[in-house]
């Protein structure tokens, strides 16, 4: 299909010609469900630069044929190392485009931005060094149904246009081009814009920005609450480009307008951070002179002796009235993606990935140490391959003990989910109860599917409990989380701590295990359990937490966002935990889809 054939998608089309012209803005990112025209018109960018290379990566990509290796052929008859260029060399100058983005190796994603922004390609493996340059656009799509993709990788790419599914008169627009319109003035005009983009690569290094279209750029990313510099950096890029595309030497705000929704619209935060405390209830003076409690707080990991915990205090009931609230709607939960780390583990599961000990799993990459692996026959051939002629080679490949390589493995293990749940009396206002027993009820079918173990522990009046130890039965978890009543104070420190105590006790058991703890709370926290500050509790509490390099953290705010009286609390506490944030909403698999409808 020739470019301007394609129905539609106005924004998705400036976006590819502005990147024809400036590739250093960062490429272009495609979101939409299945059929909406992504990878067509993606495609269809070569009518506009045939001259420029297109590689379409596959994603089952190695970094051997990403980045170039050893010429396992030619080395063997030379009798010294060849270099055997990758794709990245293939593509200087063009296109790489990746189709379901986010269903690609991260690893391999990383190694492709990080090449992309030095504009060259270093090679270093098996004594061997290269370096050539690689200056390419990126052009990605991707389905959210089928996966996110981290907020590390959306802000590396410069642009992002949402796609949604062809009304009626667009589907007959589309029928009518494909099957009776001739394509002769289609043709006409891809060559009208292919001139243009040729020019425009002219011009750009021309074009004028003002100083005051600078501050104006900052500002609206400021606005956006955009983190780092990459928007403004891709904001401007974009508009010198589309003045370019234009025809004009000098940048005015009508351009640096034009282009800003396709920067921000990947990038934009919805929620603020408020650094207000509001919930917090005002301490006696015999509270705070309590001694045992604080002084669990006041010594790091460090300072204490290995394998000791922290014991939970012992707390009287606090009072108020109880509500047992029915469980919500269950939906389809986004996927959770974490990060590896470099313990080697027998467990099995669906969630993470991790080193593999032992015989099954993906082969990631070789190694010198041999342990209980096995061979890795390309990479011993590569190791062995320079030596042949020395070694007197005829017909067999002569290998010895020093060219042995062996597996890496990874799969995928389960995790102990610890649930941490509000059950105070903030959390039955408006019967918010029970939509966030729907949300969990949504997770724990997650974490079946997932095959992870799960453990609840709900904090209320002046208490945490670990009403459901870690278990494999998600039924029983479910029965617990219905019978949930809500009532009394918000103790939120005794919650963090209580997962806490109970990662420690787990680890002793079963050092290999991998911890997700997720909070589900408003952060409206107004019960102390220590004598300290209730937020001091709160933020030491979190501390202990970061320090376990096994457990990975999640918040649940369950505030309701339409209020006028939002407080964000539960952002402050994901900030604490350096942990994950979602609202309710966030947390649903269409939420992505919604998001970039919303702003089409």
């Amino acid at each position: 299909m020739l470019f301007t054939e394609f129905v539609g998608h106005k924004d998705a089309k400036l976006a590819l010609i502005l990147n024809l012209i400036d590739p250093q803005i960062g490429g272009v990112l495609f979101v939409g469900k299945r059929g909406t025209g992504k990878s067509t018109l993606a495609r269809a960018i070569r009518t506009l630069a045939p001259e420029l290379p297109f590689i379409e990566l596959p994603l089952n990509v190695t970094e051997d044929a990403l980045l170039g290796g050893v010429d396992l052929e030619e080395t063997i008859g030379r009798g010294e190392r060849v270099f055997q260029a990758g794709l990245l060399a293939r593509a200087h100058g063009g296109v790489i485009y990746v189709d379901e983005v986010n269903l690609l190796n991260p690893e391999i994603l990383s190694l492709l931005f990080e090449v992309q922004s030095r504009g060259e390609n270093l090679i270093e493996r098996e004594g061997m060094s290269r370096k050539h340059p690689s200056s390419f656009a990126i052009i990605a799509s991707m389905n959210p149904e089928e996966g996110d993709l981290s907020p590390h990788f959306l802000d590396r790419f410069g642009m992002c246009v949402g796609f949604e599914n062809p009304n009626g008169a667009e589907r007959l627009r589309v029928l009518k081009r494909t099957t009776f319109e001739q394509p002769e003035r289609y043709r006409r005009r891809d060559e009208r814009i292919k001139q243009r983009i040729i020019l425009g690569r002219e011009l750009k290094e021309r074009v004028s920005l003002s100083d005051g279209l600078r501050e104006k750029a900052a500002e609206l990313c400021l606005g956006a609450m955009v983190a780092g510099h990459r928007a403004d950096i891709a904001l401007l890029r974009a508009a010198r480009a589309y003045a370019a595309f234009c025809g004009q030497e000098e940048v005015t705000e009508g351009h640096l307008l034009k282009v800003l929704p396709l920067v921000l619209l990947h990038r934009r935060r919805f929620l603020e951070y408020y650094e207000q405390e509001q919930g917090e209830q005002p301490q006696r003076e015999d509270e705070k002179d309590k001694k045992e409690d604080n002084e669990l707080l006041d010594h790091s990991q460090e300072d204490r002796p290995e394998g000791q915990e922290l014991a939970p205090p012992s707390f009287k009931h606090g009072g108020g009235r109880e509500e047992v609230f029915e469980v919500g709607e269950a939906f389809r939960v986004r996927r959770l993606a974490f990060r590896k780390d470099r313990r080697e583990r027998v467990s099995l599961g669906r969630r993470t990935k991790t080193r593999f000990s032992g015989k099954g799993g993906r082969y990631v990459r070789s190694l010198l140490r041999k342990g209980d692996k096995d061979i890795a026959l390309d990479a011993t051939l590569r190791a062995a391959a320079p030596w042949q002629l020395l070694r007197g080679r005829k017909d067999a490949v002569i290998v010895k003990e020093e060219d042995l390589r062996f597996k890496e493995r990874e799969r995928r293990l389960r995790h102990l989910v610890i649930f941490v749940v509000d059950g105070s009396g903030s959390m039955g206002a408006n019967r918010r109860m029970v939509a966030t027993k729907g949300a969990i009820q949504s997770l724990l079918l997650d974490c079946y599917q997932k095959r992870d173990k799960v453990s609840l522990i709900v904090f209320r009046k002046d208490r945490a409990e670990v009403v459901l130890p870690p278990t494999s039965s998600v039924e029983l978890a479910s029965k617990r989380l219905k019978e949930l009543p809500v009532g009394g104070k918000t103790p939120l420190g005794a919650g963090l701590l209580a997962a806490y105590n109970l990662i420690k006790q787990v680890k002793l058991k079963h050092p290999e295990t991998r911890f997700l703890v997720i909070l589900v709370s408003d952060g409206r926290a107004n019960q102390g359990v220590s004598g300290l500050n209730v937020w001091e509790e709160i933020k030491r509490c979190a501390m202990l937490l970061r320090e376990v390099r096994e457990a990975d953290c999640i918040v649940v705010d369950t505030e309701d966002k339409s209020s006028f009286l939002r407080t964000d609390l539960a952002f402050k506490v994901a900030s604490l935990l350096e942990a994950g944030y979602f609202t309710m909403t966030d947390l649903r698999a269409e939420g992505l889809v919604q998001l970039v409808a919303k702003n089409l």
